[in-house]
């Protein structure tokens, strides 16, 4: 038989077969949908000792998010954020402040003070050796 009647026969018990190559194998379910995002949540952390007070909200439904987060900055003011995000128009967001900035008066940190040099005494030298 020659090469070129071996791969006629090939092709036609493929055709024969009921089944194309490119088909996908027995038992395959294609994949679903991805569901459509949908989710809420918040959180907040208030820590008078150590002077901390951030937190989040958002909230999204398919491709539209919508949300907040605040923060106590060091100069006693609240830096509050909104932003949403309608599909492919990107972020968008709002940058409010809420308090006055008030600075402590701080000076500069004094030098150390020495009252004598420090003293550095060399390393003991090892032991090579049974005693």
């Amino acid at each position: 038989m020659s090469f070129l009647k071996v791969v006629v026969v090939f092709f036609l018990m493929a055709a024969a077969s009921g089944r194309p190559d490119s088909s996908p194998s027995y038992g395959y379910t294609p994949p679903l949908p991805p569901a459509k995002p949908e989710y809420s949540f918040d959180w907040a952390v208030k820590d008078d000792y150590a002077a901390l007070d951030f937190g989040q909200h958002e909230t999204r439904d398919g491709y539209n998010t919508e949300g907040s987060y605040y923060v106590l900055l060091p100069d006693s003011r609240v830096q509050k954020v909104t932003y949403t995000v309608h599909g492919d128009d990107g972020y968008v967001a709002t940058v409010e402040y809420e308090g006055e900035a008030k600075h402590d008066a701080y000076g500069k940190a004094p030098a150390p003070v020495y009252t004598q040099p420090p003293a550095y005494e060399p390393p003991p030298t090892p032991a090579y050796g049974y005693a």
